[in-house]
């Protein structure tokens, strides 16, 4: 038996990330509302999107495009396993009408069982080349990435992740900023509408030199189907008789 593919190097300990700030509404109160017609047109009420996505799966190719209230077009062509099994192509590219900025990326993205590797191009900015490696095995991972400035001519930034990942849990120990900052994260599937998970971090760059260590818990229900709610904490330990800590709650309706 092949081993997988392990995930790119951004998701490294993002089971513990999102629990402390992405995937629950800590410190506020949310409603998300999403409806799907038939021709796979997406529209969220809350924040605004339309989004559109053709698809030609024999040759692998995506085109998605998307336009938010906020006046941003965002558009994004990936041609997947067409030129060799596990080579993604990708090119994105995003408009603000109201800032006038835009943004192009392209990008390369290699997937072989125990490997994944990414590199792109931000174009309109320096040009910056991002890369990334990861290489897992039996659970463990371990990657790299660096970035580096074409105008500069120097590498800009880098770090490097290692860690451990099961069903019911994973573990992740994080370099980043140039190896100026360290994170341990704790992820922990405790039942199946219960999530609980832990950050501790070490920024080199402060006077204080102080461990700031947060711990997150987050639980799920659906109500009915098309409706579920979602109520998370974040804790922090170093401050537990201060007014810092967070707990929010959202409501989702899909249809």
């Amino acid at each position: 038996m092949s081993a997988p593919v392990p995930v790119c190097y951004s998701d490294i300990g993002k089971f513990a990330s999102d629990l402390l700030g992405k995937d629950y509404p800590i410190g506020t109160i949310k409603l998300e509302s999403k409806s799907t017609a038939p021709n796979e047109l997406k529209t969220g009420g809350i924040n605004g999107e339309f989004k559109s996505k053709y698809s030609y799966p024999k040759k692998g190719f995506t085109f998605t495009g998307a336009w938010t209230t906020y006046n941003n077009l965002n558009a994004q062509v990936e041609l997947d396993n067409n030129l060799a099994k596990g080579l993604k192509l990708d090119l994105t590219s995003s408009l603000s009408l109201s800032r006038g900025s835009r943004n192009v990326k392209g990008g390369v993205i290699f997937k072989q069982p125990g490997f994944h590797t990414k590199l792109y191009v931000d174009v309109l900015k320096g040009p910056e080349f991002h890369g990334d490696v990861v290489i897992g095995h039996e659970g463990f991972l371990i990657g790299g990435e660096a970035v580096y400035d074409v105008s500069d001519g120097k590498v800009t930034r880098y770090g490097v992740s290692t860690g451990f990942t099961a069903p019911e849990y994973n573990i992740t120990l994080k370099a980043t900023n140039s190896m100026a900052t360290y994170e341990l994260l704790y992820y922990h599937r405790v039942h199946g509408d219960i999530e609980a998970g832990a950050k501790a971090k070490w920024d080199t760059t402060l006077n204080d030199n102080s461990v700031n260590m947060e711990i997150g818990l987050g639980y799920t229900q659906s109500l009915r189907p098309g409706v579920k709610i979602s109520i998370g904490g974040s804790f922090e330990t170093s401050k537990l008789s201060e007014n810092v800590h967070r707990v929010g709650v959202s409501f989702n309706l899909e249809s």
